[in-house]
């Protein structure tokens, strides 16, 4: 199924780079490590690019672990489009997108995410131990004023 809403948008490359850097939780620093060590200014910059060289675009694409037509065809409409109108992720529509992420994209989503529910974890099990403090406390009130 084809939407015709997204065919004759201009493309910002500098948009797209940056909207896939932040969907892979990656710092503007980082992605300049993995870019032949080029500043944080630097990839600020490009990503206000609206047009980026081809050569750019590969180092940026290699730093994101993403193919470089990843990038040029990146459309963050177009990827909410298709979650929405498919109900699996093996579905033929969303095939494009998947084979042209790099084996490192979605290993690092998994680490993320994997960090995500350790961290829900560790906040979950704080939580219940202070529910578990103010009830003991509460107890501890209850008792002393009884007493008095």
């Amino acid at each position: 199924m084809k939407n015709e809403n997204f065919e004759h948008e201009e493309v910002h490359l500098g948009h797209n780079v940056q909207r896939i850097r932040e969907i892979t939780g990656m710092k503007q620093y980082e992605l300049g490590q993995r870019c032949n060590g080029w500043s944080q200014q630097q990839i600020s910059k490009l990503e206000q690019s609206e047009f980026i060289d081809d050569a750019n675009i590969a180092i940026l694409a290699a730093g994101l672990g993403v193919t470089p037509e990843f990038v040029k065809n990146f459309k963050e409409e177009k990827v909410v489009y298709n979650i929405q109108s498919n109900n699996s992720l093996h579905d033929a529509s969303t095939q494009h997108y998947r084979s042209t992420i790099n084996n490192e994209v979605p290993k690092k989503l998994l680490e993320l995410f994997d960090k995500f529910l350790e961290e829900d974890r560790a906040k979950t099990e704080s939580i219940a131990n202070l529910s578990k403090a103010v009830l003991d406390l509460a107890e501890e009130v209850k008792k002393l004023k009884k007493e008095n």
